[in-house]
């Protein structure tokens, strides 16, 4: 089990996102704002956190860049999940540090499947738990 913050300013959305990452065992919470998602992943880290880059408050890529600049935070595997479809707008999000890239609407399975990738990949790439 994962702990996901889902930062998405639609509300319908983002509890799809939230009940879709649940049925497959994980925790998840949703934040609508994005001055407010910074606060809470600097207040308890997740294990992963999914941003819309339109948010209110701060955009998605501006919480992207200000957790990449952060030492704490620079592994932290973020997906962006947007409607922002044009090539441009997902190199912009790569290019600021984004794991992943995912296009709304979305396929729940999809989703769950990607989010599953970005855990996998974080957890190959820690170092092992001394005793």
């Amino acid at each position: 089990m994962a702990r996901i913050i889902v930062a998405e300013d639609d509300e319908i959305l983002g509890e799809i996102a939230c009940d879709v990452l649940v049925a497959y065992g994980h925790a998840a919470g949703l934040v609508q704002d994005g001055a407010e998602a910074l606060q809470i992943v600097k207040t308890r880290r997740p294990d992963l956190l999914v941003l819309d880059c339109n948010l209110p408050g701060m955009s998605g890529v501006t919480v992207l860049r200000e957790l990449r600049n952060m030492p704490a935070f620079c592994d932290l595997p973020i997906m962006m999940l947007t409607g922002r479809r044009g090539a441009q707008d997902e190199e912009l999000a790569r290019f600021a540090g984004a794991d992943d890239y995912m296009k709304k609407p979305f396929d729940p399975d999809e989703f769950v499947f990607r989010v599953e990738e970005l855990l996998t990949r974080k957890q190959k790439a820690s170092p092992p738990k001394r005793a």
